[in-house]
This record gives C-alpha cells, sequence and structure tokens, in this order.
C-alpha cells in the first residue's frame, strides 16, 4: 500500500533514493522495483533486518532492473550519515509527526538533496487524526507515537521555510480513515471488536485484490477523508552569481 503516487513523483532508473524513516519498506521496494539506487533508513533494528531480507529476496526472484541496488541501514534522522547532495529523491512518509524537531529533520533532508531534487512528505490528515485523538488517548499518548497533528498549510510552510519549492498535494487512504476511528472506538490494543475484525478484513480485501469498485470510492472520498495528506517539493537549484561568471 502506497501513500506516495509515482505518476505525481516519478522516478528514473538509476536515480539514488533515500526512504528516510522506511519502517517496513514499502515505498524502498517500490523504488528498487523502478531501478533506482535505493538507501532504506530507520532507527528500528529489527524493522532495518526484515528490509534488508526482502530486498535479498526481491534480488533473488529478479524482482529489480539490473542497476538497481539497496541498502537498509540504521540511522538518526537529525544527524544522517551522508555527504551533503547525496541523493536525487527523498522520501518520508508518516514519520514527522513523531519528530520533536521536525525542522531539524526538514534541514537534514535538505542538506542530502541534490539541486533539483525531489522530495516527498506524508503525515495524518489533519481532520481524519483529530477524530482519532478525540476518540482514543491511547491513540497518541505512546513512546514514539504522535505528537503533533498538521494542518496542511503548516505543513508547506515548514517545507518552503526549509527552502523548497512545493509542486504538488493530494490526499490518499480515504478507506483506512473509518478503521482507525473504529480502533480508537474500540481500543487500540483489542483487535477482537467485531466491528474491527469485519473492516480490517474489508481492507485486506481491498489491498490484495484492487477491486475497481473500491478503487474508484477511494478516489473519491480522498478529497474529503484521506487518512494521509502528501506534499511534494523540488530543491530550487542556486541561482547564478552573474558577477561571478563575468569577472570569470
Amino acid at each position: 500500500m502506497l501513500t506516495v503516487d509515482f505518476s505525481r513523483f516519478p522516478l528514473a532508473p538509476g536515480d539514488r533514493v533515500l526512504d528516510l524513516g522506511c519502517g517496513a519498506g514499502r515505498h524502498a521496494f517500490e523504488c528498487y522495483r523502478r531501478g533506482a539506487q535505493v538507501v532504506a533508513l530507520d532507527q528500528n533494528a529489527e524493522e532495518i533486518r526484515e528490509v534488508a531480507k526482502w530486498f535479498a529476496a526481491m534480488k533473488e526472484a529478479g524482482e529489480a532492473p539490473a542497476g538497481a541496488t539497496a541498502t537498509a541501514m540504521e540511522g538518526d534522522a537529525l544527524a544522517l550519515p551522508f555527504p551533503d547532495e547525496s541523493f536525487d529523491v527523498v522520501i518520508i512518509s508518516e514519520v514527522m509527526e513523531h519528530i520533536p524537531d521536525d525542522k531539524g529533520v526538514l534541514a537534514e533532508m535538505v542538506r542530502v538533496l541534490k539541486p533539483g531534487g525531489r522530495i516527498a512528505i506524508t503525515v495524518p490528515r489533519y481532520g481524519p487524526e483529530k477524530v482519532c485523538w478525540t476518540l482514543s488517548d491511547a491513540y497518541h499518548e505512546v513512546e514514539g507515537g504522535h505528537i503533533r497533528i498538521y494542518k496542511a498549510d503548516e505543513l508547506l510552510g515548514k517545507i518552503r521555510e526549509a527552502g523548497l519549492k512545493p509542486y504538488g498535494t493530494h490526499h490518499a487512504h480515504a478507506l483506512h480513515s473509518p478503521y482507525w476511528w473504529l480502533k480508537c472506538a474500540f481500543g487500540v490494543d483489542n483487535d477482537k471488536a467485531l466491528p474491527v475484525r469485519a473492516y480490517h478484513k474489508l481492507l485486506v480485501w481491498d489491498i490484495m485484490k484492487k477491486p475497481l469498485a473500491t478503487r474508484v470510492a477511494e478516489q473519491a472520498l480522498n478529497p474529503l477523508m484521506g487518512k494521509s495528506f502528501v506534499a511534494y517539493a523540488t530543491k530550487p537549484h542556486l541561482p547564478v552569481d552573474t558577477a561571478a561568471v563575468d569577472a570569470s
């Protein structure tokens, strides 16, 4: 289940991609399939081990084209272990709402992104997320949980302040909002409640089968209740110093 829309965020074979806070690796795997040179980074050692195993399995199965590479590694989003301007593309999906110093993370992403490079940022959308917080304290008052809810204009403002130029936004995963509302209403750790189990089966069926009816329904509902807000931006090239050019 991808949150980033690669029709709006195109990759070229050989692009060097950083999936920051990669989690289980869903976006990193897609980038690998598209021929990128992928680095999947997360602070969770257990998840990184699993992502590395999947990268190896994908290579063994021939799922990635020639020239594609994939590395999984532990790391700190506030102190990325890469030189300046190392990546053509950076993805950070459902991560920034967990990190107190979100401006610091943005600064690090901008540092390692090449001029002209592209960045995709996804966070929980304000409306659906606010419902979850209202229904359940346990949803967000956990170690490593969500510490803020972004409004779209707030996030876009921080993206601009970091020196990036937004070029597009959309919402995703409308069918997942009711599932999390049910989880919050019946208890975030209560997977036995009948409405929660029933809706989970629906989501699994939708993800596995991708029926046209639910695809159309989700596209129609995304502007109203999409669970995630997605923003795309570029890092501008530095303006040419014409005086220096003339002097040379």
